[in-house]
């Protein structure tokens, strides 16, 4: 792989999104030659930050330019706990098959296939939907190799968790994901640490993150897109991020996605979920570093029986899998204290969302940090007494640190 060391690499984007992968394999010096998304607010938001041809339908696309890399984060609706787990035969993230059948024609094929989705895949259907992508990549000739990658490791205050799958005909793909390994470092709860939580849950889950947000997501266990809650220990405060922190959350620049409500029919909150399906770009920036300079030796790896559960980092070749020992934190960089991460002003959780969170907290049995329920009590108390007021929402400016 030597001849990969510090190139540029040409690429194209399917199911680009807000253009998450795109942008951060920009910023390792890489450039895309050609995207495709449907969503049309999607869509203009990259029409706005990439100068290429965008194309709506993957579906109605022809074969792929000659490029080096093929990117997808395919997507997760039906693949995620809070979408509709039909599997990799739904008919969302079953389009992923239209990128293995363009494969089919090795003479523009590229060196890497880049796919990127949720971690509940390894488990969903007894890992069904990773048996179905290693299956039709060995057949196309592929090696491959995937790890589980959190975003907390890259500095970004939000736990978000997701599978890079990289493959190839010609390269090894195991120095590129498991040649660096940091190993994950936690901060442990503390009055002067924001915590964050899923205000859409409470009884058989929380999606609790000290001194950080839960998963960003793009719909919820109510249906639709929703910021994660955070709740302060030293006001008693149960609020919820701007978007523009949560772009910046996701490693894009404030007001990334601002240009989305020009397309027609968008309305404000579909920003929530644009950001939420989007991928991290410092994650993409750093397998698109690994790519140019895929430095260090990957760890040793073990043959795995066919049947058993897919771990968080493996290869395969020939119908072999071989699993592998390491963190979802390949680098470690600076942590930002979410307190201080947040720019601007935040949203008090309104009288219903926290009503119906501390019922359901309530009846639960789940397990949480003093004074917690308390301090949720307490929100929906006070946010009972703003009812009356012609704007019950409130902003909770972010405490100093």
């Amino acid at each position: 792989m030597d001849r990969n060391k510090g190139e540029s690499l040409t690429a194209v984007g399917l199911f680009a999104g807000i253009g998450g992968i795109e942008r951060g394999l920009e910023l390792a010096n890489h450039r895309a030659q050609l995207l495709c998304e449907i969503d049309p607010g999607a869509r203009r938001v990259l029409e706005c930050h990439f100068d290429v041809e965008i194309e709506a339908d993957v579906r109605r696309l022809g074969s792929f330019p000659k490029v080096d890399l093929i990117a997808a984060g395919f997507p997760c609706q039906d693949l995620s706990q809070a979408g509709r787990t039909a599997g990799i035969a739904g008919e969302q993230s079953g389009l992923i098959g239209e990128v293995f059948r363009r494969l089919r024609d090795r003479r523009n094929g590229p060196r890497w296939l880049l796919l990127e989705n949720v971690p509940f895949m390894l488990q969903l259907q007894r890992g069904k939907a990773m048996r179905y992508l290693v299956d039709e990549l060995e057949d196309l000739g592929f090696t491959w190799a995937y790890r589980v990658v959190d975003t907390r490791a890259f500095g970004l205050p939000q736990r978000r968790q997701r599978v890079l799958l990289l493959a190839s005909r010609t390269e090894d793909p195991r120095p590129v994901l498991f040649g660096c390994e940091a190993g994950e470092s936690l901060p442990s709860f503390s009055e002067r640490r924001l915590c964050g939580f899923y205000w859409t849950e409470g009884l058989r889950g929380l999606g609790w993150a000290v001194d950080a947000v839960p998963t960003l997501k793009g719909g919820s266990t109510i249906g639709i897109p929703s910021p994660p809650a955070i709740w302060d220990p030293l006001d008693h405060s149960i609020s919820t991020p701007d978007i523009r922190d949560a772009e910046r959350l996701q490693g894009f620049d404030v007001d990334w996605t601002a240009s989305a409500l020009e397309a027609n029919s968008v309305k404000r909150g579909h920003r929530w979920k644009l950001v939420g399906n989007a991928v991290s770009v410092p994650v993409s920036e750093w397998i698109g570093r690994r790519l140019a300079r895929p430095d260090g030796e990957a760890p040793t790896s073990t043959l795995l029986k066919r049947g058993v559960s897919w771990p968080r980092a493996a290869w395969g070749h020939k119908e072999k899998v071989y699993g592998v020992d390491v963190s979802t934190w390949p680098v470690r960089e600076r942590r930002i204290p979410l307190r201080q991460f947040l720019r601007f002003p935040r949203t008090l959780l309104s009288h219903r969302a926290a009503a119906g969170f501390f019922a359901r907290a309530n009846d639960s049995c789940l397990h949480f940090e003093e004074n917690f329920l308390n301090d949720v009590r307490l929100h929906v108390d006070r946010m009972a007494r703003n009812l009356d007021d012609s704007d019950a929402t409130t902003i909770a400016q972010p405490a100093c640190a």
